[in-house]
């Protein structure tokens, strides 16, 4: 009986070992997923804009440049934002197990026929529990293609816009492209349009060049003479 009852106990012990080791070794797991860890997810959104893919990628990026995001552009047109924490913490026990809540945005353009182009973006996003997700869209947290769509309009990419029907304008004396863009259009601001079709990145770029053009968009109406009794 005493070899029997010992020979039951070392079984007990044996079996005892093996899920104390298995605890200890799925122990952390369990604790990660129970902090709200280890979940890796991608969300992707798309949007249509009518300009060509270069033109679409300086968009993107003057809009993230704006709203002060960094990013590393890829090749083949595509960017990825720096990780950026989430709002949601990991608490203490989750900073105890590695739980590093945070998202990124993996931005890609491509062709969409001649003079168009469609603006892919992933939100890739680290231990954010997944009824969570769609508040790091990138339509939800930065208003990204709406934005696009109003940078576009103040200044229009030039790239699918012919040079044809504009004016060419001398520079007066001290005149930069500012002050050319306040006489010539009534908008100051419209400076950087101009530059952009004439291929100038300052305002004091055209100090040189015997005239600059200025598309017949962006020039004011004539002023409507008041009518004169006779």
């Amino acid at each position: 009986m005493a070899r029997t009852v010992f020979g039951q106990f070392r079984k007990i012990a044996i079996v005892s070992s093996i899920v104390l080791f298995a605890g200890c070794y799925f122990a952390p797991y369990f604790a990660n997923r129970a902090a709200g860890g280890g979940t890796d997810a991608v969300e992707g959104e798309q949007h249509d804009v009518p300009y060509n893919v270069n033109d679409s990628f300086l968009l993107i990026q003057d809009v993230l440049r704006g709203e002060g995001i960094l990013f590393e552009v890829k090749s083949d047109d595509k960017l990825v934002t720096l990780w950026k924490d989430a709002d949601t913490r990991a608490g203490i026990l989750g900073s105890i197990v590695g739980v590093h809540p945070q998202y990124r945005y993996e931005i890609e353009v491509v062709p969409n026929g001649d003079r168009s182009s469609r603006i892919i973006v992933n939100v890739r996003t680290e231990d954010i529990p997944d009824q969570d997700l769609d508040k790091y869209k990138v339509s939800t947290r930065l208003n990204l293609f709406g934005k696009i769509d109003q940078l576009a309009a103040k200044f229009p990419p030039s790239g699918g816009t012919p040079k044809e029907g504009g004016v060419n304008y001398a520079l007066l004396p001290n005149e930069d492209l500012k002050a050319l863009a306040r006489r010539a259009t009534g908008n100051e601001d419209n400076w950087r349009q101009i530059a952009q079709d004439n291929g100038l990145k300052s305002p004091t770029d055209a100090a040189n060049l015997p005239s600059v053009w200025i598309r017949n968009t962006l020039l004011s109406e004539p002023k409507k003479e008041a009518p004169t009794d006779n």
